[in-house]
């Protein structure tokens, strides 16, 4: 890693967002370079050196994983991270990079709506894959034997928290790795290396960069020798991100606190008025104390996340709510400036009400958003 963004007394997570994996400086030259294009570079007689393929490395790649590094795990020099062309892109990696046929994994049952494809995918290749719910620690019922854990915390869509400590040191007992997928917390919010875990994996696409312009995914890792293994199957399979992507989202990343503080604040408030309408049902957001999972993430998270989660009556209801919104855009993913929402139920892979309503919160001002949210509200009823 850079000097310049771990040093021990750079303890802020603003100093730390907006300094994080730049170089050392030189005269002349950009605090940010610039991204490289090159498949391939100039590599006269023995390969040595960092830079000799595309598909193996890329100097704007070097900078951003610094970077996330950084971010997931300062102060420390033992952890690698390495970045992948998307969120998926680098669950992949971890999961048939580490499992073998015999090999048995534990999924979370209530977790992306993507993983029931890598269930498939997994099971196909002579992998055992078991599933829990996230809430509750119940993955731990099904933990004997298993390879690798993978944890969802928060859980996306449905916002529940599990103890990744708790977890990770069972694991570890009975030699299981573990896997937590970040990407709804950020390093901001939680860091899984810190709480014991193996690997922290997360989709760059949503808050970490937060703009919905790029698709990103990493993985950061505290043992040389499983992340070797992550590294050679991004070469295999060459699953990697452009230089454009990758500067993107470096530049983005020096926002990130910025952008987390407001959105985190904001959601609360939104949040806390949903509570109020009778219409709103099941709602989720781990930052109110009375959440089923607040007193849990209270103890791992330094924030809570931009989701909110609730329940309308009926899948009408829900689809008039989010047509009758200004200053929300009805589309998927979250994490981004702009508010979004969506009817999570239209894509068939969660199992949640008709009318669950996943609402990403962004850095609008707070009383505007709110205002927007209850006039919804009330032009869609019946």
């Amino acid at each position: 890693m850079s000097a310049t963004g771990t040093s021990e007394d750079l303890v802020g997570d603003g100093t730390r967002a907006v300094r994080a994996g730049l170089p050392e400086p030189v005269k002349h030259e950009p605090t940010l370079p610039g991204p490289v294009f090159a498949a391939h570079f100039h590599l006269p007689g023995e390969v040595a050196g960092p830079y000799s393929y595309g598909r193996d490395d890329n100097p704007t790649w070097t900078l951003l994983e610094n970077a996330i590094g950084e971010l997931e795990a300062p102060g420390r020099t033992d952890v690698e991270t390495l970045v992948f062309a998307s969120g998926m892109a680098a669950i992949s990696a971890v999961l048939f990079s580490q499992l073998r046929a015999g090999d048995a994994v534990v999924l979370p049952s209530d977790g992306y709506q993507a993983l029931p494809l890598v269930r498939a995918q997994l099971e196909a290749y002579g992998v055992e894959v078991r599933t829990a719910p996230t809430g509750g620690d119940a993955q731990l019922q099904v933990l004997q034997g298993a390879r690798l854990l993978w944890i969802e915390s928060p859980s996306n869509p449905g916002l529940d928290v599990c103890d990744i400590r708790r977890l990770a040191v069972a694991a570890h007992a009975q030699g299981t790795l573990v896997a937590v997928d970040n990407t709804l917390a950020t390093p901001l919010g939680q860091r899984p290396l810190a709480l014991g875990a193996d690997f922290a994996v997360a989709s760059g696409t949503k808050q970490l960069t937060g703009h919905g312009d790029v698709l990103l995914g990493y993985v950061a890792g505290r043992d040389a020798e499983v992340m070797a293994a992550v590294r050679r199957w991004r070469k295999i399979v060459g699953a990697i991100p452009g230089p454009m992507e990758s500067w993107l989202a470096h530049r983005s990343i020096a926002t990130l606190q910025l952008r987390a503080d407001r959105q985190n604040a904001t959601a609360l408030t939104v949040a806390e008025a949903l509570r109020q309408r009778p219409e709103v049902s099941g709602l989720r957001y781990p930052g109110l104390p009375d959440d089923p999972a607040h007193k849990v993430a209270s103890r791992q998270m330094r924030r809570y996340g931009c989701v909110v989660s609730f329940t309308l009556p009926t899948r009408a209801r829900a689809e008039r709510f989010l047509a009758a919104l200004r200053l929300v855009e009805d589309a998927t993913s979250f994490g981004g400036v702009r508010s979004t929402a969506e009817r999570r139920a239209r894509w068939g892979g969660d199992a949640v009400p008709e009318g669950f309503i996943r609402m990403s919160i962004g850095a609008e001002d707070p009383g505007d958003l709110v205002a927007d949210i209850l006039r919804a509200l009330d032009e869609s009823a019946d």
